[in-house]
Order: C-alpha cells, then sequence, then structure tokens
C-alpha cells in the first residue's frame, strides 16, 4: 500500500496538466535536414496532439527496452512484452487503438506491413539507436503515407550526419542472462560534403517465461553528400530476429502457480512423458535501402524525393503434436499394416515479400505560411507457405512438403497537401487533405485449402482542418477535426472470404475531433487535450461464427473513444524535474451483440445454435479507461541523474463482452535510471548506467486473450483463457565509450 501511495503522489500532485517537452518547439530555419521530416510531422502550432522525443531522451532509456518501451511513458500509451521482458515481442497501443491501427513511418516511408498493417519491432530491434527523434501523433494527426492513422502515428528520422567524427561503443548486461552490444562510429563531412555513419547492434536473451529467448541483430549504415542546396543519402537499415515462440500466453491456473510457464512446443512421447521441442522459433530478417534527395532552390522552396526497397522473408516452426493428416492434405498413413489418421508433425509457415516506395514533395515556407505537397506510391508482393518438415509416421510423404502457397499484391497511391497560415499574430489556420486508393489482390488456398482469390479496391478522401489561438507568447489553444478511413486487413477479408459473407465487409471510418491547450515557460509545461474520436463500421470480433466454424468479423455502426488528456513538466530547481500525465477515457460499441458458442452438454459437446448477447453499450477489446504516469528527474551535478518513474494501467477487457470472466485487472510498475558520466582527459566521455523495471517487484500480465462456451444444459459455462506475465523485478547495467 506504501508503495502505491508513493506513486499515486506523484501522479495526482501534477493531475492538472500534461507535459510537452521543450525541445518540441520547431526550429525556424529551413535545413535540408529538416524537409523530409517536415512533411508528415506536427509542428508547434499545429492542432494535433502529438509528443517529441528526442535522441538524448532515448539514450537514457535502458538500453534492453524496445521503441515501444521507450514511449510507454507517454500520454495515453500502453506497452506489454509477449515474453514479459524488454527484448522480444513487443507492442504498444494509444488510447486503446491497436497496432494495427498505428501508422508508422521512417523518414516518412510507411513501416506498417501491407497486410497485416501492423509493425513487428522485434524485426526492427534497437532501431532507436540511430534514430535522431521520434513524433508521436495522437488521434487522426497529419497526413501520413502508408495504412491509415487509424487513432495514432509514430513518425520516426533516423540520425542525420554528423558534422565531427566520432565513435561510440555500449555494453549491457542485465537480468536472465540478457547481454547486448552497440557499437557506432561516423567520419563527419568532409570538405567536399561527404559522409558516412555506421551502427550496428547485437542482443540476446533468456527471456522471463520459458522459451522466450531472443537473438537480436540491427545495422544500420548511412552515406551521404551535401552541398549548399543538395542533399543525397543512401540508407541501409538491417533487421534480423531469432525468438523462441511467446504468443500463446498461459492460463490462470498456470499464471498464479507458475507464472514462467510457457506451453509453446509442448508434447508427450511414447511414456507420456512431456517433452519441449527446442526450435519452437520465429525467424525473420528485413533489409531496407532508401535513397533520399532533396533540392533547396530558395530559402522558401525545397524539393524531396525518397526511394525504398524491402525485403522480408522469414518463418516460424512449430512441433504439432497429435494433428491429423486431413489437416494436411494427406491420407492416412499405413506403416507395417498399420493406419495412423493422426501424428505428430513438425512444420514451417513462412513468408516471403518485397515491398517498393515512392514519395515526393515540395515544401515552401515562409515566416506566416507554410505549404506541403506531395504523392506516394507503393507496391507489395508477399507469399505466404506452408511446409511440412517432419511427420511421426511417413508412408510416402515428400521432403519439405509444401500444403499450401498463397500470394498477396497490394497497390497503395495517395496524394495530400497540408497548409499553416498565420493569419495573424494570434489565429493560425491548419488545412490537410489526401485522397488515396487501393488496390488488393489474393490468390490461392489458404492453410486449411479455402481458395482465398478475391479482388478488392478502394478509394478515400481524408480531409482535416483546424484552428491555433496564441493567447500569449506562452499558451495556445487549438481545435482540429479529422477524418480517417482503413481498409480490411488480410485477416479480415480472409475471415469474410470462408464465411461466405465478402460482400459485407466494410472499410472503417473514423472522424476526430480535438480541442486542447498548452502552456509553456522556463519552469513549467502544461497540455490539456480532449478528444472524441467517432468510429463508423469499426470492425470487431462478435463472436459469431458459420456453419463450417469459421469466424466473422463485422461492421458495427457507433462506436468511439472519447476521454481527456492531461500532462504537465514542472523544474521548480535546477536539479529538479517533475513529469506526469493521465487519461481518463470511455471507450465503447453502441448496440453490441456478442455470439457465444453453445452445446448440448458438457460431456458429449454437440454444438447447437449460437447464444446470442445484446449489449445497448459494451466496452472495446483491451482498453483501459485509466492511463497515468509520473517520473521524477533528479540532476544533482552536471554528470549525474536519477529518475524513478511509475505507471498505471486501469482494469481493461480480454473481449467485448465487458464480462467479469475477461477482465485484465488494473496495475502499477516503477522504474529506477540513473547515471554518472566520465569526461577523460581527451574530451572522451565515459558513461555508467544501472535501471531496474518493477522496482517493487508487482506480479502482474498486462493483456491476454479468453474463449468461452455455454451449455444448454445449464451446466457452468466453460472458460479458457491465454495471459501474458510480465516479469517481477528485472534490472540492466551499461558501460557506454564515446569519443
Amino acid at each position: 500500500m506504501k508503495k502505491l501511495i508513493l506513486c499515486g503522489f506523484f501522479i495526482f500532485s501534477t493531475l492538472l496538466a500534461a507535459g510537452q517537452d521543450k525541445s518540441e518547439k520547431v526550429s525556424q530555419e529551413f535545413s535540408l535536414d529538416s524537409v523530409v521530416i517536415a512533411s508528415t510531422r506536427a509542428g508547434q502550432n499545429t492542432p494535433v496532439a502529438h509528443t517529441t522525443v528526442s535522441r538524448e531522451q532515448m539514450s537514457m532509456e535502458p538500453s534492453n527496452h524496445s521503441l515501444p518501451m521507450m514511449l510507454s511513458l507517454q500520454p495515453s500509451v500502453v506497452t506489454t512484452v509477449e515474453g514479459g521482458l524488454g527484448l522480444g515481442y513487443s507492442k504498444l497501443s494509444v488510447r486503446g487503438t491497436d497496432a494495427s491501427r498505428i501508422n508508422v513511418t521512417v523518414n516518412g516511408i510507411a513501416m506498417n506491413d501491407a497486410e497485416s498493417q501492423e509493425v513487428f519491432w522485434v524485426n526492427l530491434p534497437a532501431v532507436q539507436n540511430f534514430l535522431h527523434s521520434v513524433q508521436l501523433q495522437r488521434g487522426v494527426g497529419t497526413t501520413a503515407n502508408g495504412p491509415a492513422s487509424f487513432g495514432a502515428s509514430i513518425n520516426m528520422q533516423t540520425n542525420p550526419p554528423a558534422m565531427d567524427a566520432y565513435g561510440r561503443a555500449e555494453f549491457s548486461f542485465g537480468s536472465y542472462s540478457t547481454y547486448l552490444t552497440s557499437i557506432a562510429a561516423g567520419t563527419g563531412v568532409s570538405k567536399n560534403g561527404f559522409s558516412f555513419d555506421v551502427s550496428y547492434s547485437h542482443g540476446t536473451t533468456d527471456g522471463y517465461i520459458r522459451n522466450a529467448k531472443a537473438d537480436l541483430n540491427s545495422l544500420f549504415a548511412s552515406a551521404g553528400w551535401r552541398n549548399a542546396n543538395n542533399s543525397l543519402k543512401l540508407n541501409y537499415i538491417y533487421g534480423e530476429q531469432h525468438t523462441g515462440i511467446t504468443w500463446e500466453g498461459i492460463s490462470l491456473e498456470d499464471y498464479y502457480n507458475n507464472r514462467r510457464y510457457n506451453p509453446a512446443g509442448e508434447y508427450y512421447d511414447e511414456a507420456g512423458n512431456v517433452r519441449y521441442y527446442d526450435n519452437e522459433t520465429d525467424n525473420y530478417s528485413q533489409h531496407h535501402i532508401q535513397a533520399i534527395y532533396t533540392h533547396q532552390f530558395s530559402t522558401r522552396l525545397a524539393w524531396n524525393t525518397t526511394l525504398n526497397f524491402t525485403k522480408g522473408d522469414g518463418y516460424y516452426e512449430n512441433y504439432k503434436y497429435d494433428d491429423t493428416f486431413a489437416e494436411y492434405g494427406l491420407d492416412p498413413q499405413v506403416i507395417d499394416e498399420v493406419t495412423y489418421e493422426n501424428g505428430d508433425f513438425i512444420i514451417r509457415e513462412a513468408m516471403d515479400n518485397a515491398f517498393y516506395a515512392a514519395m515526393t514533395s515540395l515544401s515552401y515556407r515562409t515566416s506566416d505560411f507554410n505549404l506541403v505537397s506531395g504523392v506516394s506510391y507503393s507496391f507489395y508482393d508477399g507469399d505466404h507457405i506452408g511446409k511440412m518438415l517432419w511427420s511421426k509416421y511417413n508412408q510416402n510423404i515428400p521432403d519439405d512438403y509444401r500444403w499450401y502457397l498463397n500470394n498477396g499484391k497490394k497497390e497503395d497511391a495517395s496524394i495530400y497537401a497540408r497548409a499553416e497560415w498565420a493569419v495573424s499574430p494570434l489565429v493560425t489556420v491548419f488545412a490537410d487533405m489526401q485522397y488515396r486508393y487501393i488496390e488488393y489482390k489474393l490468390k490461392g488456398p489458404d492453410d486449411d485449402f479455402v481458395l482465398l482469390d478475391n479482388n478488392r479496391y478502394y478509394s478515400f478522401f481524408n480531409p482535416k482542418g483546424g484552428l491555433s489561438f496564441n493567447l500569449s507568447p506562452r499558451s495556445t489553444l487549438y481545435a482540429s477535426v479529422a477524418v480517417s478511413h482503413r481498409e480490411p486487413s488480410r485477416s479480415d477479408i480472409k475471415e469474410s472470404i470462408k464465411s461466405g459473407e465478402e460482400g459485407k465487409l466494410k472499410s472503417e471510418r473514423l472522424i476526430d475531433y480535438e480541442l486542447g491547450y498548452r502552456y509553456a515557460s522556463d519552469k513549467l509545461s502544461l497540455m490539456a487535450n480532449l478528444y472524441f474520436m467517432e468510429y463508423k463500421n469499426q470492425l470487431v470480433a462478435t463472436g459469431r461464427l458459420t456453419d463450417v466454424g469459421y469466424v466473422i468479423k463485422e461492421n458495427i455502426p457507433d462506436s468511439y473513444r472519447r476521454g481527456i488528456e492531461l500532462a504537465a513538466a514542472w523544474s521548480p530547481l535546477k536539479w529538479l524535474k517533475i513529469d506526469a500525465n493521465l487519461t481518463l477515457s470511455k471507450n465503447e460499441l453502441k448496440n453490441f451483440t456478442n455470439y457465444v458458442d453453445t452445446y448440448d452438454n458438457d460431456t458429449d459437446w454437440n454444438p447447437v445454435e449460437q447464444t446470442a448477447v445484446f449489449y445497448k453499450k459494451s466496452k472495446l477489446t483491451l482498453s483501459p479507461e485509466v492511463i497515468s504516469m509520473a517520473m521524477v528527474s533528479v540532476k544533482p551535478v552536471e554528470s549525474v541523474g536519477l529518475s524513478l518513474s511509475c505507471k498505471y494501467v486501469g482494469e481493461q477487457y480480454m473481449d467485448n463482452s465487458s464480462s467479469d470472466i475477461a477482465r485484465v485487472p488494473g496495475y502499477y510498475t516503477a522504474s529506477f535510471n540513473s547515471y554518472k558520466e566520465f569526461t577523460m582527459k581527451n574530451n572522451s566521455k565515459i558513461r555508467v548506467s544501472f535501471s531496474v523495471d518493477n522496482l517493487f517487484n508487482n506480479r502482474y500480465y498486462s493483456y491476454g486473450w479468453i474463449y468461452y462456451a455455454m451449455f444448454a444444459n445449464g451446466a457452468p459455462d466453460y472458460v479458457e483463457q491465454g495471459v501474458y506475465p510480465q516479469a517481477t523485478i528485472n534490472f540492466v547495467a551499461k558501460v557506454a565509450y564515446s569519443f
């Protein structure tokens, strides 16, 4: 209780507002390096809720944290890790919107997978090591390339070339056999304008839960040339991940009795003993190549063009215990005159894809008028492949037997224009318009042999507009309204095809209303933001099944996310800073019907008609109504820093039923970070840092899934859950040398 009160004190002592880092202010200097990122980022007077995290801020975070975890203290952000520890599969939600509804770009190029519309951060390990800054926009935000910003966007900028030569090496170790190494070097900009930078990172861990092992590599290399009016950069980003499978979750019974358990790869030998398959793994690599050219015609007008090619391929490998041969399109196997309809298998399900993207934009800027307009185009071509590597009973199965291959092709084209006009010293007008066109084609059989052959076409118009009022040199009031449309993902389309209801599948629409206030002085910054995110035809899992058991995802006519975001940053003394934020929200579906699988009795489990349960209002899945953070930072001298942060996430639900059995209890966690920096005689520096996560050793799970069924004979409901326990107290120490 004392620990909760301690966190609560810091949180509620600054409840009145929300912090905006002063580094967020946009410089008026129109440099070549800023042209690329300015086309998609919000500025000082843009009426959009946003925060910007600088490279210096990211460098203060523990080295075993992924980028989502580094953003976890931002307003309305909730993060989680499948394996319980920093390395591995991590994800974030913003205002309750999941990863498939968050647009992510690097230098303006979309990083979202074209089909799932998600970013799998484990495929971009240690990305923060070569980023200059990250801007998180909440709500629809400004126009971005790629999948829709349907609740938030994350805009990343890679490091520009340093003016002088440098080098950096970091070595970290932490709990659960976690080891990380990072090295970086750069030539600086030569007299002829040439530069070269490179950064490499490697990390390994055993993970918190069983089989949460990770072996991660990343590489960033950039060659550049510039003169007074031109800039050309070639970037190469490589990410490689080998991780244990952790996505199944564990039951609540296991959570309370053996919370580090993981069922992945579990099977039984001939004697009935429990065994685990050693190579129950997920493996993926990505190569990103970017060419970025910028030309400045004058101090006011500049042109930028970016070309991108991404190659991705990988697989996950599973041991399948006691499956049927029919599931893989095979006849029963006859061995020594014994017929086997079931067996054990080792399978690989793989992806092999290529992504091509191009964008070009013109930027015009004066002291009171900014205009950016551009076009973008991308093409995705991806194969999904299923192979059987081994079968316990094998009469005549060919080596590397392939039981399915299907392909997806997606074209995405858009044109946009955005303007900000200071019509007077007090008022700035904002307008942003985008037209987006998508073609998506599926071809071939899925893993259950259903043909996915389907062509879909979408066209969207996404207008945005707003006003900013400079009430004083330190305070701004703003209001905006923005429209965003989102096409169904590959899984949505697949389910609709299998259910025979692809004709009913509609795109989604969001209208986002924002009203906010910002205040910034030397010692105090405040922000308050009201948002009303009104959805039309949001796609939701209702539990309804087809006659042959396929899930049907349905468009719900009306749903919303409405809330208030508050935050503050206060520096009463030079050596002391207090940050806090709080989000209070309602996230609900209207007139929602949930369908529950129903069986005749709990002995025979013969299916009967599903039971429909109607809700006038129901809470949206995994959307907490309370999210808060507080942090105290102390810097007694220039070379020493200490901070204590607390994060609280209120209760949420694993599905849309809002039932008690689907509830994820609220939880809080605290972290402690510290560093000491030493300056050497040659002006090189050594920094030693030490961080502790989950400082108070809290036991909690941050999200999960649920399945339940009813019985016509009145027997108690059957409930199956999968939850994801997060690591107890853990630490990481780092030594960094730079010159």
